[in-house]
């Protein structure tokens, strides 16, 4: 074999390898080891609430997402309960007529309070929801009510007639201001320029985990394993919602995931190391879906 032949060659060889290497993403646990999406969903199976930390553009987070709904779903049927931060409580109503096909897509599109994202991302995880039957809990605080609070803080809640605190979790809140979360929030506020730091700002965060918190626990029943969407932020390092959960003192086994995005993939970097049970690390060029 003449030297040309043989440089040819390996440079496609060459090629090839690193072809092979580009990866949508690579899965790590809390300890920052690589490991299996098999892996994750025998644990998943364990536990009796999930909670799915998105990146909110991350087109592997909502793939991942059905993916893990339609897996858990094939072992254990309609004991799955679906819900996600991206629905307000008060439009609980709106979205059972629309998974009970009472009301057709144009209604439902038309009239309950979508994110901008929904077609993409959301959607087929309501369909998914719909075409087997399953519930799906509209978790999160009415804007409105979490707006009071980022002004008024929790006393502001107080004027809501008992009609709107449906759609709340129980008054009083618990809060803790030194939780990681909230108090890293209060930190990236004070840096904006000309913003005005409110201890309320973090409040609002609060109220929205622990509605999230709250209605989970409402449609939990024996024997299910309830997923649940939102905002990495939600839940990273254990905080938020799981924190929330904790409080209840109800004995339900949580497990977390969360997502990243880094320049490389191969090793997670060491600020994501513990910041849930299970890492999805994706490439930082990964196509956005909005």
């Amino acid at each position: 074999m003449n030297r040309f032949l043989l440089t040819f060659l390996i440079f496609i060889f060459s090629l090839s390898l690193l072809a092979q290497d580009k990866k949508a993403y690579v899965l790590y646990d809390k300890d920052g080891n690589k490991t299996t999406y098999a892996s994750m969903l025998q644990e998943a199976l364990k536990h009796d609430i999930i909670l799915f930390g998105e990146l909110h553009n991350n087109a592997i987070s909502h793939w991942l997402q059905l993916e893990l709904s339609s897996d858990l779903y094939n072992s254990i049927g309609k004991r799955l309960i679906m819900g996600a931060e991206m629905f307000e409580s008060d439009n609980q109503l709106i979205l059972n007529e629309y998974l009970s096909g009472l009301i057709n897509t144009r209604n439902f599109t038309s009239e309950a309070k979508l994110w901008r994202n929904y077609s993409t991302d959301i959607e087929p995880l309501v369909h998914f929801a719909k075409n087997n039957e399953l519930n799906f809990v509209a978790t999160n605080i009415p804007r409105r009510y979490a707006s009071i609070v980022n002004h008024h803080g929790f006393d502001g809640l107080d004027k809501l007639s008992d009609e709107a605190k449906y759609y709340i979790a129980p008054l009083p809140i618990a809060y803790d201001p030194e939780l990681p979360g909230y108090s890293k929030m209060l930190e990236m506020a004070a840096q904006m320029p000309g913003h005005q730091t409110s201890e309320n700002f973090p409040k609002a965060q609060a109220i929205k985990d622990a509605t999230m918190s709250y209605f989970i626990l409402e449609h939990m029943i024996n024997e299910a394993i309830f997923i649940h969407f939102h905002g990495a932020f939600h839940s990273d390092f254990y905080d938020g919602i799981y924190w929330y959960l904790n409080q209840s003192q109800k004995d339900f086994k949580v497990l977390t995931i969360s997502t990243v995005e880094q320049q490389e993939v191969q090793s997670l970097n060491e600020e994501h190391i513990g910041k849930a049970d299970f890492i999805i690390c994706v490439p930082a060029s990964m196509t956005k879906t909005h």
